[in-house]
């Protein structure tokens, strides 16, 4: 029986060579260890002839009769196993995971619709407050002579490559978040 249910689980690691080794090694280590100290409990040790024969004998018996009965409630022990373990799984999944993740995602839009209203109406207020000093400046703009004012447009034109490219980034952040 326990070489029915070491077969079983032996093609999770038939894939590592080494890790079916030494799977292979400490299983039948172990049921060397196993017999041998049954058989020193039953007769002291003694290793008799009798001892091989109903060894070979259970084995037979075992793959005669049971063998076969064994690995179909093997199977669906497994199966029962996987069941309830995916069971909890899934509970726990919809009953924790999913309700926190929502809990955090609508924490998260609450704050980024709050300073995203909150930044709008800084930037209404800065527009009310910095409009008469435009006007002045546009006034002020228009009285400059042309040599300045082709100086004051190659500035304005780096401003406008240094916006767009923080308009690109801007973006580029936005559709990433979503």
């Amino acid at each position: 029986m326990i070489l029915d249910t070491f077969r079983r689980a032996s093609p999770h690691w038939k894939n590592s060579v080494f890790l079916s080794y030494l799977m292979e090694t400490i299983f039948w280590f172990s049921q060397t260890l196993l017999l041998f100290y049954i058989l020193y409990r039953v007769n002291s040790g003694e290793l008799r002839f009798y001892v091989f024969v109903a060894c070979l004998l259970g084995f037979a018996t075992y793959q005669a009769l049971a063998a076969t009965a064994y690995k179909k409630l093997l199977e669906h022990m497994i199966q029962l196993a996987l069941s309830v373990y995916r069971f909890f799984a899934k509970a726990i999944r919809v009953l924790i995971v999913t309700p926190i993740v929502f809990v955090f995602s609508l924490l998260f839009s609450a704050i980024s619709y709050t300073l995203q209203v909150l930044f709008i109406v800084l930037l209404t207020i800065a527009k009310i407050i910095f409009a008469p000093f435009k006007w002045i400046f546009m006034l002020i703009y228009g009285l400059l002579p042309e040599v300045i004012k082709n100086y004051l447009h190659k500035i304005a034109g780096f401003y406008s490559t240094m916006e767009n490219i923080s308009k690109k980034w801007l973006k580029y952040i936005r559709f990433k978040r979503r």
